[in-house]
């Protein structure tokens, strides 16, 4: 693999059959085999069965330009997680906070309230026991910080949230960095480290931060003789470093990882081979088609909502009128029921009308019946007289109200008149609702939707596209652009991380720092902890004489 990566393998099963011989059963992502392989100079377990992880020997100064297959990048991801979980490798609480939010993207993909309930991390593994000890937090608030950030990363693949995640980790202190427990002449313990960068060494209670450190460009001679190791700078100024490891075992391992960090950190420095350029080229055109795969599905998609969107708007119009529908038939019953009230009541005050006008009438036969048959003598007059001004009296009063009657049969009608337009202009309603048509016209030629929605049709065409010379200068643009925004996106990861480091600065518990924690903070104070990246420039091949073993 590229850049000295090796892949990660575990053994589901390993059997002894004979002496220093074994059945190995590999499982991989891509493939099973099973072989036999012999034990030489190795300590092996006598418990059964005995499990095997293949890691990267090497590890790359930028992942990003040199992890070029995928399933490298995944598997260089997977030791780099669980190097930062085992606390092999030092991550501030912060840090450790955004690099689980990538690892949740990278296996649950884009966020989702919907999918990712409250409690959706509990059985995952995200933070190193260290930070979680450190803080008075419960999992809860842990899962709370983890999914904010998780929400933001919406629309990066696999992949790229891996990547980041690598980008991240690639800038710790104790990254990529092999210790060895060394003496100096004087008999001082002291740590070696060994890295993609060059030597350095620590104190054995400080692994952050080296004590000298020598660059690969910088140094002219490795050697080691029995148990004693010398290392010769190129300035003939500068003295001869040598040290003691405690067994030649160790002074040979040294050697092989020098010599290995070495030749990569030329071979970086110097064009890529026809092997690797074709690697790099083959990858560029992968992840160009995966991005417009990606793109396809995204336009898919956001057509599907559109598609579903529009549907939900036209089942809530259609719902709507068939609810105008409803209410409108029923003010037309309600306005039937009134105006048979009103023609059932303008029926009977006509009738009591007609009555009234004839007891009227009955009246004013009885009064000239009164006056021909009035008697002669005056006291009989006087008394018909009187009678004859109370039947006046009482035939007013029946004039008056017949007349009355009249007025509030008239009254009535005009009311039956006004309720039955009203009957009209309900009918009418109701017939422009039931005429009206069920979906509305669109302006616009709708947009095609996916094959997958149900009662909208789509065609879709087959996509083809080459790659020419001038889309790999381009995409190579592209590349580069996305470098420098990187770069300036970087300054707002940093604002970020401050952010939560001060929201969770007054839960720490002091009593639980450890030295590295301690080491840390300190660094941070006097500014010390930008890119290791940064701090060795990289010199140029030409001229530098390669190193002499």
């Amino acid at each position: 693999m590229a850049g000295a990566i090796a892949s990660r393998m575990s053994f589901s099963s390993l059997k002894r059959k004979q002496p220093k011989t074994f059945t190995v059963r590999i499982v991989t992502m891509d493939a099973e085999m099973e072989f036999n392989c012999e034990v030489l100079d190795h300590d092996v377990s006598k418990e059964e069965p005995v499990t095997f992880h293949f890691l990267a020997k090497f590890y790359p100064e930028n992942a990003e330009e040199e992890l070029v297959q995928e399933i490298t990048q995944h598997l260089f991801f997977l030791q780099v997680k669980k190097q930062i979980l085992d606390e092999k490798i030092y991550c501030p609480p912060e840090a450790s906070v955004l690099l689980a939010s990538y690892a949740v993207q990278a296996k649950y993909g884009d966020y989702d309230p919907s999918v990712h309930k409250r409690g959706f991390l509990a059985q995952e593994e995200l933070l190193p026991k260290r930070v979680i000890n450190l803080y008075q937090m419960t999992p809860e608030m842990w899962e709370e910080r983890i999914t904010a950030w998780y929400a933001e990363h919406r629309g990066r693949a696999r992949d790229e949230a891996e990547m980041e995640y690598l980008k991240i980790a690639q800038d710790l202190e104790m990254y990529g960095v092999n210790y060895f427990a060394i003496r100096n002449k004087k008999g001082t313990e002291l740590l070696l480290g060994v890295d993609a960068l060059g030597l350095h060494i620590y104190d054995p209670e400080n692994r952050l931060t080296p004590k000298i450190s020598f660059p690969w460009n910088e140094i002219r001679n490795i050697s080691y003789s029995d148990k004693e190791f010398t290392i010769k700078p190129l300035d003939k100024k500068i003295d001869v470093f040598k040290f003691n490891s405690s067994k030649l075992r160790v002074n040979k391992l040294i050697l092989q990882l020098c010599i290995g960090n070495h030749d990569l950190f030329m071979r970086r420095r110097k064009a890529d081979s026809l092997e690797v350029q074709q690697m790099k080229a083959q990858a560029r055109e992968e992840k160009a088609r995966k991005q417009m795969e990606r793109q396809r599905l995204a336009r898919e998609k956001q057509m599907r909502e559109e598609a579903e969107r529009t549907r939900d708007e036209l089942e809530r119009r259609l719902l709507q009128m068939k609810e105008e529908a409803t209410m409108a038939n029923e003010a037309l019953m309600r306005s039937e029921e009134t105006a048979d009230l009103l023609a059932e009541k303008a029926q009977i005050t006509e009738e009591e009308a007609k009555l009234l006008a004839q007891k009227a009438a009955e009246a004013e036969q009885e009064m000239q019946r009164i006056k021909a048959t009035a008697i002669r003598t005056e006291e009989e007059k006087r008394l018909m007289e009187q009678k004859v001004l109370e039947a006046e009296v009482l035939a007013l009063k029946m004039a008056e109200e017949s007349e009355r009657r009249a007025k509030e049969a008239d009254q009535l009608k005009q009311d039956l008149q006004e309720a039955r337009e009203a009957e009209r202009r309900a009918k009418q309603k109701l017939l422009e609702i039931t005429t009206k048509p069920t979906y509305p016209p669109m302006n616009s030629i709708p947009a095609p939707l996916p094959p997958d929605i149900p009662s909208f049709n789509l065609i879709g065409d087959s996509l083809s596209f080459d790659f020419k010379d001038t889309d790999m200068k381009r995409l190579s643009m592209e590349i580069e652009k996305e470098k420098v925004e990187y770069m300036e996106k970087s300054k707002h990861l940093q604002e970020q991380l401050n952010e939560l480091k001060t929201e969770i600065e007054a839960l720490k518990l002091k009593e639980r720092e450890t030295a590295l924690d301690i080491l840390h903070n300190e660094n941070a104070d006097r500014g010390s902890t930008s890119s290791k990246h940064n701090t060795i420039k990289k010199p140029q091949a030409q001229g530098r004489r390669p190193i002499c073993i």
